[in-house]
């Protein structure tokens, strides 16, 4: 099991007209067809999960490359498509308080499917788990509204989820695959797509900071009083000033950049989420992030008190690797991965090919991806 992506794109405003909505839904629902009676359910979850193909899928459609509307449009279709289908495939969650309506639409759907009571719980502990992870876990100054998950009938799911930076005007994409993941919170990535990488982010998922989440949950059930009293001491020894000493950060970082409110020190703690985790002594960092109230700031807190109080390593690494970007734009962490690229329009015009929607629809999805492809090699 591994989340597969991360993407960052701007934030555009405006709705989708009726007819292109319209338009969506048809050749949408002729794609997921295709590709679950030839390659089956799994595979179409593998493919949503992958940040490149479910980007091409949006421009298929008819959506703008460039423009986080394409993933709320995008899951919105497909949440539509599959739910009116017995494909064996549920689609639940949305943007806004359709996200929060995920609990109960797995249980209400999951029944649909014939999923296990027990198998429903844990999607609905999966769904929650990988929502923290990437506000609290991953500190990057995006803020997921929106979170879907696709389930299979053999309990396979795939996570698409978006966060807002509103400072920044961009919105960042992530996406997780149930069969390419080994640890939920150890570097579950295995693509990152970005459009921008920012200079610092708190990643506790990174394999470097595994011994500061180690200690964050020895942390946590030694009781609130001695974090109390560590906390005062980071205070004292790494206020603002010094904080990119005691980090050991590279000369480049100034504290300022420590005065972004996703990096800095902590002003305020949930003293009542910390006690009730040291009520439920969390046996691991899965469980410390689904204590109720577990927030970025505490969060943040005890990696601090891990890095500066005992030494433990953190890594402060954006871990977004490709780029969406055409042209080499300044910020862009990495060039667009064009054989991953080629791999999805491949796919995608394979299936295309296969539809049995009329050959002008056909002609106009084919000269999209054309577009596209032609727009990444330049």
């Amino acid at each position: 099991m591994k989340r597969v992506g991360i993407a960052d794109l701007p934030l555009h405003r405006g709705g989708v007209p009726r007819w292109l909505i319209d338009r969506m839904i048809k050749l949408g629902s002729e794609i997921v067809h295709i590709i679950v009676e030839e390659y089956g359910q799994k595979e179409l979850l593998a493919r949503l999960a992958n940040p490149f193909w479910f980007q091409a899928l949006g421009c298929v459609l008819g959506f703008d490359w460039h423009s986080s509307g394409l993933t709320t449009v995008v899951t919105a279709i497909l949440k539509t498509v599959i739910n009116r289908e017995e494909l064996g495939i549920i689609v639940v969650g949305g943007k806004g308080k359709k996200a929060l309506n995920t609990p109960e639409e797995i249980s209400t759907y999951g029944e649909c499917i014939g999923l296990s009571s027990s198998k429903i719980e844990l999607l609905k502990r999966i769904s929650r788990l990988t929502a923290k992870v990437d506000n609290c876990a991953i500190q990057d100054g995006y803020h997921i509204y929106h979170h879907s998950m696709l389930i299979t009938e053999e309990g396979y799911w795939t996570i698409v989820q978006q966060g807002m930076n509103l400072e920044k005007r961009y919105a960042r994409r992530y996406h997780w695959f149930s069969e390419a993941i080994e640890d939920l919170v150890e570097e579950p990535h295995t693509g990152i797509i970005s459009e921008r990488v920012e200079p610092l982010v708190l990643d506790m998922t990174s394999k470097l900071s595994r011994n500061a989440r180690k200690t964050s949950v020895d942390l946590v059930n030694d009781g609130v009083r001695r974090i109390k009293r560590l906390l005062r001491k980071l205070r004292s020894i790494a206020h603002q000033e010094g904080i990119v000493k005691w980090l050991g950060l590279n000369e480049s970082y100034t504290s300022s950049y420590f005065k972004i409110p996703y990096l800095s020190m902590p002003r305020s703690i949930n003293w009542k989420a910390v006690e009730q985790a040291y009520e439920l002594s969390p046996k691991n960092y899965e469980e410390l992030l689904l204590v109720r109230g577990m927030g970025p700031s505490t969060i943040r807190a005890l990696a601090l008190i891990s890095k500066l109080i005992y030494g433990d390593e953190i890594s402060w690494k954006d871990p977004a690797k490709y780029s969406f970007a055409f042209g080499g734009k300044d910020g862009v962490p990495y060039p667009v991965d064009t054989r991953c690229m080629d791999d999805a329009i491949r796919f995608l015009r394979d299936v295309v090919i296969a539809l049995r929607t009329d050959e002008k629809n056909k002609r106009q999805a084919l000269n999209r991806l054309r577009i596209l492809q032609l727009k990444l090699r330049n």
